[in-house]
This record gives C-alpha cells, structure tokens and sequence, in this order.
C-alpha cells in the first residue's frame, strides 16, 4: 500500500515547508535579475521578488509581495500547475530541478496567517461608485479586491451558501483545504466588500435589474453546468455529474454512500479529483476511463500520477455506451466502445460520475452584454486555471475602472 493510498477525506497529502526547509529551497534560486519565473505567472504573484525575500529571511515581505499580486494567493499556492507555468520558466530546470515556487508561495502565506497580518487595506473614503460582481469565484474574488482597494464599493452576489465558487466546491479537500479558501476570502471580506449568498442573479434580465443599481458590473458565474452524454441510462440512481459529486462530498464533509465499485469518466484534473476523493472515501474498486489516450488526457501529469499511486486504473480509448439498471433503476453496469468500434467494455458500477467538461448555464450563455457589464474568467477563457481566472478578474477591474474614469490604486 502506498502513502497516498492511506490518506483520508480532506488530510493533506504533501508537507508544507518549515523555515529550515524553505530556507534550504529558497538558497537555490539563482536570483535572476530578469526572473523568467515572475514572467511566467499569468496574475503577476512575482515569485523572483518573493523568494529573494525568503531568502534574505524577509518572510513579512514576501508575503506581502504574494498578497499584493494575488488576493488568493494561498489558493493558488496549493492547486496551481507550476510545471506548466512559473516553474517551467525556472532558470534552475537547465542545471537540476525548479525552485518549488508553490510550496514557498504557501510558506509565506502561512507565515502571514500565524503573523496575524493584514496586507491589504481599502481606503476610509470611498468614491461614490458602486459595482456588483455576480459569482464568488476566483474571478470575482480579484476583481472586487481591486475595486475596493480604488475606493469602489463592492457587492457579491453568490447563488450557492458558501464563497469561493470553484475553490469551496469544485476542488478536492485534499488538494484545497477549506481553511486555505476561508484565509484567502477572509482577505477580501477585510476589505469592506459585502457577500450576499443564497443570491442567484438570472442572466441578462438579473444583470439588467442590477445595473439600474448599480454603476458596472462583473459576471464571473463560471461553468456550473455539467456536459454529460446523450446515452441510454444517463438518468439513472447512482449517477453524477463531478460538480454534484464534488460539492456533495464537501458539504456533508465526506459522508455519503457511494458503494464499492466507482467509475469516473473523463480526463482532466476534475476527473482526477473524483477518483481520488472516491478512493478516500472507502470505495475497494475505482477506475477511471477516458476515451482517448493518456498522452491526450487534460489533466497535469502530477495528478495522473497521484491516483496512479492511489492504485487507481485508467483505462482508455473506451467510450461511454450505455448504462444498465437493476428492477429498481440504480446504476449497476456501464458498458463502453473503444475508439475503433470493435471492442467492447463492460464494467461493474454502485456509482458512476461523469467529469466530461462542464458549461454556462442557458441563463449565461452567449449572454449579451449591456454596456457597463464586464465578463470574464471561466465563463470566457472555458476553465482553464484558477491563476488565470485571478488574471482575467484583474484585468476586468481595469477595464470598469476605465469605464467608470476611476484610477488605479497604487
């Protein structure tokens, strides 16, 4: 049995630095005058300028070089794909390995809740504009930080009980802890944006009321609708979407029946997340499968090999064809077509969850946009990270303080 393999619901599965260790990490950093690293996160964190801080044991300023940039800077030290990103710009990738910029980015930042500081500060006059920002996702978390720290008041609206959108429940706790999201939104409540939950604002009619309300808007809804295939059985007991399965396991905080045998389809982190949250849940039989190959799947390789290690299969080029029921219609076969159309699959399930690509709900879709109504994040760039959602809320807080002829807090 592997160490992976014994990990629970919600335990972490890597060790955050100690000051000796991060020390020992931040020494190896070449100090680059033109850091590579810092050009390669798209929210500007600046990972050059807070590591030489570590490394000159200035742990206060490199938190507050992390807050500064990035308002879920906690957030993205943990599910952030470094490989792809800073890490793979690191100068060191051409001597031995990248700098683990991610675990230093949690290191200050844990530094910064132990501290008790509080980086950022709205200003005590504001400016007499207002704007509401629909959605508590990642996007709208950066983009209302930076109109309060302009003076702009700021009001959230969520449709779920919870903030943090895809952070709260889209994410394994394992990989996010809910202590890491409540720290980072806690810094945005620090500024004086108010969080009205249980708010759902109805597309282009709900964006229209708010506007005569309101100077601007952001839409930041994400993709909370789930892609699921047109086949027989796909409303059967026992079957799921990841958003369902994910946010159920987290709201009752793990404690759901699932069964022995837990098929996920698709192959992207979300899929990953699902069956390693299956696994930690006590489920004996997990398995993935995917259509295409595993050199094609979406999902960062760090992932693959962390339910790999979980003793989790992935079995691929095999498409869903049907799902069978017993007398009282709960799941209880899958069957599957391989990419040629001649082999055939057939799979025990108690319960399968399709992590096949989710969507904007109709309300959102293609949405019109009135002038004064800024999208951005999931809803436009599809998903792609949550460091480039805070990269997209930043941008779009530019372009309503542009709107709006309010300038840029310094």
């Amino acid at each position: 049995m592997s160490f992976v393999d014994k990990i629970k619901y919600g335990e972490k599965a890597e060790q955050d630095f100690n000051i000796r260790t991060a020390m020992e990490e931040a020494t190896r950093c070449l100090l680059c005058e033109d850091a590579p690293c810092s050009k390669g996160c798209p929210a500007g964190t600046n990972p050059g300028k807070f590591i030489r801080s570590i490394r000159l044991r200035n742990f206060k300023g490199a938190a507050e070089t992390i807050r500064e940039n990035n308002i879920l800077g906690g957030c993205c030290s943990l599910v952030c794909p470094y490989g792809n990103l800073c890490e793979k710009e690191c100068a060191r990738c051409g001597i031995d390995e990248p700098i683990k910029i991610g675990k230093l980015q949690k290191f200050a930042i844990d530094h910064e809740k132990e501290s008790g500081m509080k980086i950022l500060k709205a200003p005590e006059k504001k400016i007499g504009k207002k704007v509401a920002c629909i959605g508590s996702g990642p996007a709208s978390l950066a983009c209302a930080t930076e109109l309060a720290l302009a003076g702009i008041d700021v009001t959230i609206f969520e449709q779920f009980d919870q903030p943090g959108g895809v952070l709260t429940y889209g994410i394994t706790p394992s990989r996010l802890p809910q202590e890491v999201i409540d720290h980072d939104i806690q810094q945005v409540k620090d500024l004086g944006i108010e969080f009205k939950m249980n708010t759902r604002i109805d597309g282009k009619d709900g964006v229209e009321k708010l506007l005569k309300e309101f100077d601007s808007v952001f839409v930041g809804v994400g993709l909370w609708d789930a892609s699921v295939p047109q086949i027989k059985g796909i409303d059967a007991k026992g079957v799921y979407t990841a958003q369902e399965f994910l946010k159920n396991a987290r709201e009752n905080n793990g404690n759901i029946e699932l069964g022995n045998d837990i098929l996920v389809i698709g192959g992207g982190d979300v899929a990953m997340d699902c069956a390693s949250t299956s696994k930690q849940l006590g489920a004996k039989n997990v398995a993935i499968v995917y259509r295409r190959t595993i050199e094609e799947a979406p999902a960062y390789y760090e992932e693959i090999r962390y339910i790999q290690n979980m003793g989790v299969p992935m079995i691929t080029r095999f498409a869903p064809e049907e799902i069978l029921t017993d007398s009282d219609g709960k799941v209880e076969k899958m069957l599957f077509k391989s990419w040629d159309n001649v082999s055939e699959l057939s799979m025990k399930a108690d319960t399968v969850v399709f992590a096949i690509g989710q969507k904007a709900s109709d309300d959102y879709a293609n949405i019109n946009l009135p002038d004064g109504v800024f999208a951005n994040g999931d809803l436009v760039n599809e998903g792609l990270t949550v460091v480039q959602a805070v990269a997209d809320g930043k941008k779009s807080a530019l372009d309503i303080m542009n709107y709006l002829g309010v300038k840029e807090a310094k």
